[in-house]
């Protein structure tokens, strides 16, 4: 199972991948983590996914992350007497608290919080955007609207606000028990959806407590303009980009995209791309060049992980988009520009001595014959601070602990090795030595890294950089001790 990449993929579960078979194959295919979208289906629907997934780790002895997507708070228009009405570009329309259905010239918006928060001039997109209307006045139960893109509105669409930040939590009461479900089972990711600044994220790590690690996905234009604050308190982060597409215009995303990548990358955070990356093979068996193009984009912009929504969730052809994203993510990376691209956008400040002993393993990885740089480890940190450097050999993370190698699953070219505790640092190079060659990274003729902290199991002690052969043999004999 040893991936010839170092781009992360994850795949939605949903109808079209909810069997052991199917998430088997998704696995071989090359999906190191599983999404479970929490916007559908019910919690026992989830759980046998996750019980599946946990199987097929099982059977392969290869850790796997899971992330559990909550839905956030969403924010729709009331019903319609004909079930949509026709609005003209020029005309005006409003928005107000009234239960009654709609017609042509008005319609309940059940969102007390939207009203309060709006002012003249600020825009309202019903339907992702397919309507747009601009505020004339407002009050604190109605808005008065006129019409810039027409179109036809009708029963429960979404509205987006793009120009304010809305008094809502991004966790509603469905949030709160999802999150409470998602913990319970054991997945190691929670992705938040409705960022706005970061003590949305603060409340979420406070009611996960340690359990899974939280990602703030980026999908409004609040988050992007508090993003260095919002990266600082989370583990993760997703570059949502359908409703950022949205709420923004449509040009301004590839180079938010491009700025948000870099900054996790620096900050050593792991940072998934997704939404629409090969949207045409949800009905058909071949991406567009275009959908390809983006794919690689991401790639070459140093992603940690690109992502599968519907494709794999519901499309027609769920395993073929994983191929199709492994071989792709394969191409690129064998690309010399893609080497010239990832170590020109190395930008980091190195402060501690973790930084500085990471940053001689891979120089020294890439200057002599090196075959992998390993790293034991209780917690990843050190992993984090590894992959942040983008080394040009494969990184072998090994760790007693599994909530740890799960959550590294989602790291840029880490290959996580499940190992037995140990006490002295001799006995983590021969187990590294054993994974690198148990995993066909190595033979008894090569040499790798080992990264670690002395005393062993205690946080925070990377101190340690040994160059050491792949024959333990060669070891016992060098460091009987």
């Amino acid at each position: 199972m040893r991936r010839l990449r170092n781009v992360k993929i994850v795949a939605t579960l949903g109808p079209s991948s909810s069997d052991y078979k199917t998430i088997r194959a998704l696995f071989e295919a090359g999906a190191d983590v599983f999404r479970l979208n929490m916007s559908h289906g019910t919690h026992a629907e989830q759980k046998v996914r996750h019980d599946i997934i946990r199987q097929i780790e099982a059977d392969t002895g290869r850790p796997i992350a899971i992330l559990a997507d909550l839905q956030g708070p969403k924010l729709r228009v009331g019903t319609f007497a004909a079930g949509a009405a026709d609005l003209e570009e020029g005309e005006q329309f409003r928005f107000d608290l009234d239960p009654a259905e709609g017609d042509s010239h008005r319609v309940c918006l059940p969102h007390p919080e939207i009203f309060a928060a709006l002012e003249p001039g600020a825009r309202l997109l019903v339907n992702d955007g397919k309507i747009r209307m601009k505020v004339v006045h407002c009050g604190p139960d109605f808005a008065e609207c006129q019409v810039t893109t027409g179109g036809t509105i009708s029963n429960r669409k979404g509205v987006n606000v793009p120009d304010v930040v809305l008094p809502l939590a991004a966790l509603s009461e469905k949030d709160r028990a999802d999150l409470e479900f998602a913990c319970s089972i054991g997945v190691d990711w929670l992705a938040l959806s409705f960022v706005q600044r970061p003590e949305d994220v603060i409340e979420a790590k406070e009611l996960a407590r340690g359990r899974a690690a939280v990602l703030s996905k980026i999908e409004k234009p609040a988050a992007e303009r508090a993003f260095d604050a919002i990266l600082e308190v989370s583990d993760g982060v997703m570059v949502a980009r359908g409703d950022l597409g949205v709420e923004l215009p449509v040009e301004a995303v590839p180079p938010i995209q491009k700025r948000l990548v870099r900054k996790c990358r620096a900050a050593a955070k792991p940072v998934i791309v997704a939404t629409q990356m090969l949207e045409s093979m949800i009905e058909s068996p071949m991406p567009t060049r275009a959908e390809v193009s983006d794919v690689a984009t991401a790639i070459y912009e140093g992603a940690d992980a690109i992502m599968l929504s519907a494709e794999s969730a519901a499309g027609r052809y769920p395993i073929e988009a994983v191929q199709t994203m492994n071989a792709v993510a394969q191409s690129v990376e064998g690309d010399t520009t893609y080497r010239e691209v990832i170590e020109a956008s190395r930008q980091v400040k190195r402060q501690t001595v973790a930084d500085g002993i990471v940053a001689a393993a891979r120089e020294i990885a890439e200057s002599t014959d090196i075959s992998a740089i390993c790293c034991y480890t209780q917690t990843g940190k050190t992993v984090a601070l590894i992959a942040r450097e983008r080394p040009r050999v494969p990184i072998i993370a090994l760790s007693p602990e599994t909530v740890a190698l799960r959550r590294l699953c989602l790291r840029w070219g880490v290959h996580t090795v499940h190992s037995e505790e140990v006490e002295r640092f001799k006995m983590a190079v021969v187990n590294a030595a054993r994974a690198a060659r148990d995993y066909g990274f190595a033979d008894e003729t090569n040499q790798i890294v080992v990264v670690a902290g002395v005393p062993f199991n205690v946080q925070g002690t990377t101190n340690i950089l040994r160059v050491a052969p792949c024959d333990e043999r060669l070891i016992f004999r060098t460091d009987p001790e």
